[in-house]
């Protein structure tokens, strides 16, 4: 039960504020006397640093003056109900089937949860990059299953794995300009991760409303832009800025998760013994050593070229592909 108080929450406590619940982290009392908007009150404001419970928003924090923030409550604990009779076995089971997959451990890498915090029908075979997924320090995975077998499924079950384990925050989408809107509401609605699309409409309304200096890629830790928007000169130049500067160390790295659609668009054109890079490449290889994990799609990996194809795989994981080289087949590869 939530009430509404003008006391200030414990360390600790559950709280709402702005429909949202949050866990309080940090009260810090104000030293200054009280202020024209707080007259009526005989203790003085109280700034609160909040982190979120959430299942989409794990590690957001949120800092608050208790006293002024409009609508803001407290989750006052309350006692078990009284028992007064026993429930059908069906209903236990699924009772105790939801307490076990929601005390998961991050240390058990043979439970997975993200299955079970979705609203999909999943097939066996989707369930394989996931698994692969936790079991990777760092995750590098090529999915290169056909066209409709659900690798968008795939990759928002391996995002929700990682941040339900609190190995991930910050994602990027990067797909065809046409497929930005289907991947945000598959996103928000098969796996409740809600994500902003990062274009020339965004970028003139946070400018409007924030200054013209406003940077889109520090604003929101879930973001989806198309391959062709983020190429330009622009757009490319404001991610710079979010980078480490020529010198300075990249770890830990800035971003989490990079979710490349489409992938085979970004490879590297060319035949014979060498490729040339695009912008595409080049947008990418700037991008790509700044995610812990990567994810690349593509229903159509080779192009009959293998510089190309290596050439892709290098920029999945410079650190065990590189161009030219020989490849086995299914290393790294989920087809």
């Amino acid at each position: 039960m939530a009430i509404a108080t003008p006391t200030p929450p414990e360390q600790g406590q559950l709280v709402c504020v702005r429909s949202r619940n949050w866990v309080v982290n940090e009260i810090v009392a104000s030293t200054l006397p009280p202020g024209s908007l707080s007259t009526a009150m005989e203790s003085p404001e109280h700034l609160l640093t909040l982190s979120s419970v959430e299942d989409d928003g794990l590690g957001e924090e949120l800092q608050v003056i208790w006293e002024l923030e409009p609508g803001a409550t407290v989750i006052e604990k309350v006692a078990l109900p009284e028992p007064t009779g026993f429930d059908a076995p069906e209903r236990l089971d699924a009772f105790l089937d939801a307490v076990r997959w929601g005390a998961s451990s991050s240390a058990d890498v043979r439970n997975i949860q993200s299955p079970f915090r979705s609203g999909i029908d999943i097939e066996d075979y989707q369930l394989d990059p996931v698994v692969r997924a936790i079991q990777m320090p760092r995750v590098s995975l090529l999915i290169a299953d056909d066209v409709g077998l659900g690798k968008t499924i795939e990759a928002g079950m391996v995002d929700l794995e990682l941040v339900i384990r609190h190995r991930a925050r910050r994602t990027l989408i990067v797909c065809p300009a046409s497929l930005q809107v289907q991947w945000r509401d598959q996103m928000r609605d098969k796996f409740g991760l809600d994500f902003r699309i990062v274009d020339a409409t965004l970028m003139k309304e946070l400018r409007r409303k924030r200054g013209i200096h406003v940077n889109p890629w520090t604003h929101f830790p879930r973001l989806i832009t198309s391959i062709d928007f983020l190429k330009r000169e622009r757009p490319l130049r404001l991610f710079k800025e979010t980078l480490p500067a020529e010198g300075e160390s990249i770890y830990p790295r800035r971003y989490d998760v990079l979710i490349l659609d489409e992938a085979h668009n970004c490879a590297p054109s060319g035949r014979g013994n060498y490729a040339i890079d695009s912008m595409r490449t080049d947008a990418i290889r700037l991008l790509a050593p700044h995610f812990e994990h990567k994810l690349f799609l593509t229903a159509t990996p080779h192009n009959g070229y293998s510089e190309s194809f290596t050439g892709l795989l290098e920029l999945l994981d410079n650190q065990r592909f590189a161009r030219a080289m020989s490849t086995d087949k299914g290393y790294g590869v989920r087809s």
